[in-house]
């Protein structure tokens, strides 16, 4: 399920507190984990809501994650794979290009964060949510970020950027906004639509004008 989407029930959904098998089992709960995180947040989500919405029985949760705290780091795993995937997919248009990869990310995040009931960055909605930084939780989000942040400073410095961290820092930052405008705006406002070509400046800039894009 794409983080931009409004989520769907389960098509296997059975009765609650009927077994169901291992493999399958953790499939219904992270997918039902998945929405109901997503759309309502983590802490407000009972591994009862969680169980209900899977079709399975509360056993069948416990044997699967030993805790809700299991629970949620399955879903951030799941949530990172799905977003670096949407991030490659961005790149992969224009291989070799570094420019312009960096480009297509504010292109496609823009589309994808104008969707109707897009909740923004799961990983910010996480961070909000625990206020202790040596959450594991937390940890993870800070992952994912400097993993993202890496990506970006890679592609500056191979686009020639006069200051390769700037430039990166700078994007990552226009990244951040375009989340927090989609929840305070709403998804496909004004600031959202004016991020791609905010990038775009922001890229010639340091990259020795507009033939950059």
């Amino acid at each position: 399920m794409s983080d931009s989407e409004t989520p769907k029930p389960s098509p296997a959904r059975r009765a609650r507190g009927v077994p169901t098998a291992g493999p399958q089992a953790q499939r219904n709960l992270l997918r039902a984990a998945s929405e109901l995180f997503y759309r309502e947040g983590v802490r407000t989500v009972g591994v009862d809501a969680v169980v209900e919405h899977a079709g399975v029985n509360k056993m069948s949760l416990y044997r699967q994650f030993s805790s809700k705290d299991e629970l949620v780091m399955a879903y951030l795993e799941q949530k990172d794979e799905q977003f670096f995937g949407y991030v490659e997919k961005s790149f992969a248009k224009h291989p070799g290009k570094p420019a312009k990869q960096l480009q297509q990310y504010f292109d496609d995040l823009a589309v994808r964060a104008s969707i109707e009931n897009y909740r923004g960055c799961p990983f910010v909605n996480v961070s909000v949510e625990f206020a202790d930084t040596g959450h594991p939780a937390r940890q993870f989000v800070f992952r994912n970020k400097e993993r993202l942040m890496a990506r970006l400073l890679d592609l500056s410095t191979a686009a020639g950027a006069d200051d390769p961290a700037a430039l990166a820092n700078a994007l990552g930052l226009l990244i951040e906004g375009v989340y927090a405008a989609s929840q305070t705006y709403g998804p496909g406002c004004g600031p959202i639509l004016a991020a791609p070509k905010v990038a775009a400046q922001l890229i010639a800039a340091a990259c020795g004008g507009p033939q950059a894009r």
